[in-house]
């Protein structure tokens, strides 16, 4: 991890590239056209270069930039493989790969937060760390009542960096309406934003968890640790034990895959109902499958607040779109902002797009597969101007909400689970069982 920029001047510099870049190619593409060639195929090479240094640059950083382009995933199937493939690769290893604090600074943070007298909660605390994400650590440790606990500690320095990236990144603005045409960029980066800022107050988190422990308290499904202590960079909690999602995923039996799948997905969607939030980080490394069969759920550093549950436009289109009425979808996704009055979409190819989202919930039983994954985006991977992914907005309110179903997929397909996972959405995203009145009628109310 020695070849990845850390210090802040760096960061900004490696940003910095990005607009000076995007307008070093404008001007050749003017200079290209002025020589004969057509606009469609310059402004196509522009797009296509620009997008190579834009998830590279991204891809090279962690933090602000990081988050980002994972907000951004759902353009990257506009993207030709040798752009996205190098990418995502490097988001991988940025996420899988994070270098351990080493125990003096572990000690150091610690006695700052919690004083001098901080080995003193413990009666045994274990310098090596037993996991590690992009702005923190967890420890496993004993609690001084003999509880065996995880006790996460923020990355000295994580904030400030985060914070800068996305000041770096709101400047980039008129780059991203280049690359994609129907996203308002400054409306992600401000949700973002926000939502970061959320994540490095782990008392914040702690409140999440605390809330989700609770509703989930002795539940038949699903196994939240409870929170016992937590300031803003300390959060320490019950151990959990089980089977990471991980190795299902590597060597599980096809019945586990199935149950965790379930259970994945029943727990994204009840959620908002039960608990007024989403968990806004469905990476495998956070859900376990405990001796017991349940899914035990980790980190609520990134949630969704949906104090109302899941929108009742959500689910609604859904239905509509499994109805076929795809006139009446179109108008729906404007008035929730999702295509800007400007942007003229292809119907057919709107239809592509969206059904690995929706295909799911058409039928009674569905299997996931990376094969079928694989398939639905190579109806949208290219990067022609008409492409529909670039057409598309991502409204503020949506953000979480996309990244939690883009990254599910994901996991559903790593895990080829088949499941009753429309079961689901009939019973907890509000529109989606509402078979009164037509498909019409539905799409007039939300305009």
């Amino acid at each position: 991890m020695s070849d990845l920029p850390h210090r802040a001047v760096t960061r900004s510099a490696k940003l910095a590239t990005l607009p000076l870049g995007f307008a070093g190619r404008t001007a050749l593409g003017l200079g290209r056209r002025i020589g004969g060639a057509s606009a469609e195929l310059v402004a196509q090479e522009i797009q296509q270069r620009t997008a190579d240094q834009v998830f590279k640059v991204l891809g090279e950083l962690k933090g602000g930039a990081m988050k980002l382009g994972q907000a951004l995933s759902i353009f990257e199937a506009a993207l030709p493989p040798e752009i996205a493939g190098p990418y995502r690769a490097t988001l991988t290893r940025l996420q899988d790969a994070a270098p351990p604090l080493p125990a003096a600074t572990v000690h150091r943070v610690l006695t700052e937060q919690l004083g001098d007298d901080w080995r003193e909660n413990f009666l045994e605390f274990d310098d090596r760390p037993s996991a590690a994400a992009s702005i923190g650590q967890v420890h496993r440790a004993v609690w001084h009542d003999g509880r065996p606990v995880a006790v996460k500690i923020q990355y000295p320095g994580a904030g400030k960096a985060l914070i800068s990236d996305f000041n770096q990144l709101a400047r980039l603005g008129k780059l991203f309406g280049a690359l994609l045409p129907g996203l308002d960029i400054k409306s992600v980066l401000a949700e973002l934003k926000e939502r970061v800022s959320e994540e490095l107050d782990y008392l914040k988190e702690a409140e999440a968890q605390h809330a989700f422990a609770e509703e989930f308290r002795d539940d038949p499904d699903f196994h939240v640790p409870a929170v016992i202590a937590a300031n803003e960079q300390i959060l320490v909690s019950e151990w959990m034990t089980g089977t990471p999602l991980s190795r299902i995923i590597a060597d599980g039996t096809q019945e586990e895959r199935n149950h965790a799948g379930l259970l994945l997905v029943r727990f994204l969607f009840c959620s908002p109902a039960r608990v007024g939030m989403l968990h806004a980080d469905p990476h495998p490394g956070n859900f376990w499958l405990t001796e017991d069969g349940r899914l035990g759920v980790l980190d609520f550093g990134a949630v969704n607040r949906m104090p109302d549950g899941y929108p009742v436009a959500f689910g609604r289109l859904t239905r509509i779109f499994n109805q076929g009425d795809m006139d009446a979808v179109v108008r729906g996704l404007r008035a929730e902002g999702f295509i800007r009055p400007h942007i003229e979409v292809d119907v057919d190819a709107l239809r592509a797009f969206l059904a690995p989202y929706v295909e799911p919930t058409r039928v009674e039983e569905f299997a996931f597969s990376r094969e079928w994954l694989r398939e639905q985006a190579a109806t949208v991977a290219d990067l022609r101007p008409n492409n529909v992914v670039r057409q598309l907005n991502l409204p503020a309110s949506y953000v979480l909400v996309h990244r939690v179903h883009a990254a599910g997929v994901g996991v559903l397909c790593q895990l080829g689970a088949t499941a009753r996972f429309r079961d689901e959405a009939v019973r907890w995203v509000p529109g989606f069982a509402d078979e009164t009145g037509e498909s019409e009628d539905s799409a007039l109310a939300l305009t």
